[in-house]
């Protein structure tokens, strides 16, 4: 992926969709990175590492911080796994690429939407905010925007 040199005027040889594909790849992987360690933190039943706040604790202890049982993260974790993996099979099969944009959007919107209520919980109900789970609403809030980004640059 170089560039080239049409009359005197270099053009990036990677495409926008290119681009927006590897930003959400980036950001894919902060996601995971962020919510393989609050799982790990479940598993070892550890306590967060909040800079002695005690915020993370409260709020990854809360009963808002499981859905029948799964913890959240170990679902950010898986969500945000299959997602990378989808903008990974892009470019290995034309099924994916056409099918993978769609995908993340839907993921990425149903996220975003239970980002919002979590982050109203934290808030209005816990008066406690977690900044790994910011970290994690800001990461699925930007995937979302590049996905909706890239759905219409497609068309």
């Amino acid at each position: 992926m170089g560039n080239e040199i049409y009359e005197g005027i270099e053009i990036n040889a990677m495409t926008t969709n290119a681009k927006l594909r590897w930003t959400s790849i980036v950001v894919a992987i902060i996601g995971i990175i962020d919510a393989a360690y609050l799982s790990y933190v479940k598993i070892a039943h550890q306590e967060v590492y909040c800079g002695g706040s005690g915020a993370c604790d409260t709020v990854n202890n809360s009963p808002y911080a499981e859905i029948s049982g799964i913890p959240i993260a170990y679902l950010g974790l898986g969500a945000y796994i299959i997602i990378l993996a989808l903008l990974l099979l892009e470019s290995r099969a034309e099924f994916w690429a056409n099918y993978s944009p769609m995908i993340i959007f839907g993921m990425t919107l149903a996220g975003t939407l239970y980002s919002i209520y979590l982050t109203y919980v934290e808030l209005a109900v816990l008066r406690a905010v977690c900044p790994y789970c910011v970290v994690s609403a800001i990461a699925i809030s930007v995937l979302f925007i590049l996905s909706l980004v890239r759905l219409f640059k497609s068309e």
